[in-house]
């Protein structure tokens, strides 16, 4: 945005100022990607399923799995809204293909 003045100087020519306003960025906000317990959906097929969409190490997805086999629901990871709503979507349309039960959802950080 700019903001125009017009000064006459003393010769009668018009000179302009533009002053510039500089907008204020926020960040955007952040969800989390949260995997949900089921008692039917093999542990292999969530490790490999943490591996493949949220492209984690074996060892952390390992992890995840048995953090959310524990406490029936943990964070796959925080994302902006868009990334976290396709990460959910392909975690649902990936468990659907394979015929698991597997929920995932997201919630703002």
């Amino acid at each position: 945005m700019s903001h125009e003045e017009d000064n006459q100087d003393e010769g009668g020519l018009g000179v302009k100022v533009i002053s510039k306003t500089t907008p204020k960025t926020q960040k955007p906000a952040m969800y989390k990607v949260l995997l949900l317990n089921d008692d039917f959906t093999p542990q292999e097929f969530v490790v490999w399923l943490l591996q493949t969409i949220f492209k984690k190490k074996p060892e952390d997805a390992f992890m995840i799995m048995l953090h959310v086999h524990q406490n029936d629901v943990g964070i796959c990871g925080v994302y902006t809204y868009e990334v976290a709503e396709t990460k959910v979507a392909q975690v649902m349309d990936l468990a659907r293909r394979n015929q698991h039960p597997l929920q995932c959802t997201m919630e703002k950080e």
